[in-house]
């Protein structure tokens, strides 16, 4: 897997300061898409063990709130293994800081067991994200006052609560 960037202090892409992770490589190639260079699989750096340490390094300070995966597309096939196992890592050394992850692809058809992207690293992926952000950036539906999120048809998940109770739990913008 490659990355395209590592924010130490982002406060755009989930609740609070955050340490966020931009892999590279999607296929969804949206309209409008605010980082399209990340496209590629092969841009930017090689994602690599010490990467990985960096991350969870930046995640140990006390005003992190936790990390955010966003794109290219995190739930690309060829990303989930790296992904998962920094997921597993992050969750076992900060179990009180949250993961929002930013998908093109939607929670309840592509993510499940079957769907588009399903692999066996989906559901070990799933377990440890908080709020999802997903479905593809619509440019006809982009609205700049939404939180978190870039257009209309994007809703912010909550994961852990939909996979409990086996249906989705989205949030309205004033629940966020």
């Amino acid at each position: 897997m490659n990355y395209a960037n590592i924010k130490l202090h982002d406060t755009a892409n989930g609740q609070g300061v955050r340490v966020s992770l931009f892999v590279s490589g999607c296929t969804h190639h949206c309209k409008g898409c605010f980082n399209p260079e990340t496209w590629d699989f092969c841009y930017g750096c090689k994602y690599t063990q010490e990467i990985e340490d960096k991350l969870i390094e930046a995640c140990n300070k006390d005003y992190i709130k936790g990390l955010s995966l966003l794109g290219g597309e995190p739930f690309e096939k060829a990303n989930q293994p790296d992904l998962a196992k920094l997921l597993k890592r992050f969750k076992k050394e900060y179990p009180n800081k949250d993961v929002w992850c930013y998908s093109g692809y939607t929670f309840d058809v592509d993510m499940v067991p079957g769907g588009k992207v399903w692999t066996e690293h989906t559901r070990d992926m799933l377990d440890r994200i908080d709020f999802l952000v997903d479905g593809e950036f619509v440019e006809a539906l982009k609205n700049l006052r939404l939180k978190f999120r870039g257009s209309e048809n994007q809703r912010i998940i909550d994961v852990q609560r939909s996979l409990r109770e086996g249906k989705v739990y989205s949030f309205h913008d004033d629940e966020v």
